[in-house]
This record gives structure tokens, sequence and C-alpha cells, in this order.
């Protein structure tokens, strides 16, 4: 009988971005195949502390899996988790997929955590000290993706186009807001869309149609990034494309997000109840998915991404121009999320998915043996 492999699945975090995390993990924990794979799951609270958990699935989401591994933890000396992890005596309810014991370290991780000290090549640093294989991008190419100013100076770089943008710092914006209000509207006139520069799930976006909501969107950015992008609204269709592999990444078919609000903000990706809809494939031209495919592509070699990463892009209305808007290399992932859809349209199931992340992980680990 083929061994079982160990795969820890990181969840939580510090970012904002924490309870998508739980969301998406969940949904890894119930698909993964419990044929193949011993599942780990290593939750991170959001005041960064690491802790093993062996409860129920169901409390992870609504954060009591906190509590029960602060119990579980009490009477157990802090160790390395990511060597010999003794797990105890007590019966496991993780879906019956970790034994009594545990005995041999993780064989790798699938660190399902979006956002900053996560998503963003720090996690993957300390991995990559530790020697452990994991899911998804490196420390370079999470770090690019994160920051949206430097991924939008590589993706000019390589001839795609980009919505004209302008970068501004919180300790500018604090000594002086109003000059930068102003030089942003003779920039772009309205409507306007300002962005924390490191962050995802559309967490501290904002769209601006006047001065004051234009003042509003740059404050309540600040409070989450200290570099701030403030991006001109065009009218636009927003498409997304999936891509998967190492070093001959392939490209999903196309999608389109139609969303409840009038842009794909937090609450209508995650707590609109569905309204916001998800047409896969997108109702474009053959040429025109390939276009978008190709750039797809382009662009995540070009960021030298591995493993997995969602690349999201705007087609203008009036003129048909694609505009690459950014990479995600740890989207969302749960079973509704677009990254898995994109997939499933594609011919490969979100539990195939989860197996062909695991095995790009730990080939691209034996590559760099």
């Amino acid at each position: 009988m083929t061994k079982k492999i160990n795969v820890g699945i990181v969840f939580g975090g510090k970012s904002a971005e924490h309870e998508v995390s739980l969301m998406s993990a969940v949904s890894v924990m119930r698909a993964i195949d419990k044929e193949k794979y011993n599942v780990i799951p290593i939750g991170i609270t959001k005041d960064g502390s690491w802790m093993l958990y062996n409860g129920p699935i169901e409390k992870i989401e609504n954060g009591e899996w906190e509590c029960i591994s602060n119990k579980l933890l009490e009477d157990r000396p802090k160790e390395n988790i990511f060597s010999v992890i003794p797990i105890g005596s007590r019966e496991m309810h993780v879906e019956n997929t970790i034994p009594p014991y545990l005995e041999s370290k993780i064989d790798v991780v699938f660190p399902v955590l979006h956002g900053p000290y996560g998503e963003d090549g720090t996690i993957q640093g300390l991995l990559e000290m530790a020697d452990i294989p994991y899911v998804g991008a490196g420390v370079l190419a999470s770090a690019l993706c994160m920051d949206k100013v430097y991924a939008k100076k590589i993706f000019e770089m390589e001839g795609l186009n980009v919505v004209d943008y302008i970068v501004v710092s919180r300790s500018k914006l604090n000594a002086n807001i109003s000059d930068y209000v102003s030089i942003i509207e003779k920039s772009f006139g309205y409507p306007v869309f300002v962005k924390p520069a490191n962050l995802g799930s559309s967490v501290g976006i904002t769209k601006a149609h006047d001065r004051d909501e234009l003042m509003t969107g740059l404050k309540e950015a600040a409070k989450y990034d200290k570099k701030i992008m403030a991006e001109k609204g065009i009218d636009a269709r927003e498409i997304e494309c999936a891509v998967l592999g190492n070093e001959e990444p392939q490209a999903s078919v196309v999608g389109e997000i139609i969303p409840s609000h009038e842009f794909y903000d937090y609450e209508a990706k995650y707590f609109d109840d569905g309204k916001s809809k998800l047409i896969i494939p997108a109702d474009v031209s053959e040429e025109k998915a390939e276009e978008i495919r190709k750039m797809a592509v382009q662009a995540y070699k070009a960021l030298d991404c591995s493993g997995l990463s969602r690349v999201d892009f705007f087609l203008e209305r009036e003129t048909d121009k694609v505009y690459i808007n950014e990479i995600n290399t740890m989207p969302g992932f749960t079973r509704y999320s677009m990254y898995p859809l994109l997939w499933q349209e594609s011919g490969l199931p979100y539990d195939k998915l989860i197996d062909r992340l695991i095995q790009l992980a730990l080939e691209r680990a034996k590559e760099k043996r």
C-alpha cells in the first residue's frame, strides 16, 4: 500500500482576508482525496499565533476553532510543528483524516492564506528556510504579485496594457491630502478607483464619483497599506483567467464577473447571497478569449509564478481593448470561487485540481534539489 502524503493545510492569518481564508480552507479539507492524503490543519489567529487544530471542520469558518485549539495545546510542549507532531490520544474529528499519532514530518504545505502575511512571500520564505515543499508561487512571485504597483510595472515592461494609475504614500496623504486629490482629478477625472497596493479580495477598494468620495476612499485605503493606488475608471467588463503549472503553465477558459454592486467589491464577492454572477465561459469571441489566455500566461511567466494564479483583466466596452489588472497567487478557493470553477469548465474538477496543485508543489521541490 502506498504511504499517504501528509499535507499541512494552513489557514487564517493576520490579514484582513482572514475570514476568506477560513472558507477556502474548509472547502479544500472537505474535497481533498482522503485515500491519498493525511490532512493536518494548522490555524493562524489574527494576532499571529500558530495552532494545531484537530476539531470539527464545521467550527473553522465561525472562528470557534481557536478555542478548541488552545485547549488541545495547553498540555503540549511547544514544538516545531513542521517536524514530528505528536497529536496525542484524543480522537481526531477532521473527517477521520488524521491518525492518533503522526510520526513523520509534514510532506507538503498548502498555505490557503489570502493577502499579507500569507500570499505575499512571508510564509513562503519561512517554508523555504524549513525546506518544506508548498503549494503556490515562490517568495519573489508572491511578493511581486501582492504589490499591485510593482506588478503593473512589470506588466508595462512586458508590453501588456494597464489602466492609467497614480501611486501615493500614506505619509504624503496625511501631510496634504487636498493636493493629491487635485492631482488625481486633473489626471483622470471621475470615476476613479482607489486601492491599497498590498491587499486582495477587494478589501479597502472604493470607487469615487466625486471629490468627497475620493477623499473618503483615499483615507479608507490608507487604513490597510502605506502605499495607495488611484486608478482611472473605465467602462469595462471584468474578465478572469486561471493559470496552472510550473515551467509550462496552462490557461483555463475565461470567465466573466457580473457584480451585484457597482463593482466587484468585498461584499459582492462573499456576502451578497449569490447575486453576483460568474459567467463561465465568458461571452467573448474565440479570438478575444485566446488573446486573454495568452496574456495570462505571459504575465504568469513574467512574474515567475508557479503552481496557480488567477489573472484578472478589464475588457473595455467601447474599444474591446484588454487591460491586465492584477494576478492573485492564492485566489479564493472555495468550490464556488472563480479559480476552481474555471478549471472545472476546462475539464479539471475541484478534487483533481487540489491533487494537481499538491503534485506541482512536490515536483518543484524535487527540481530544486
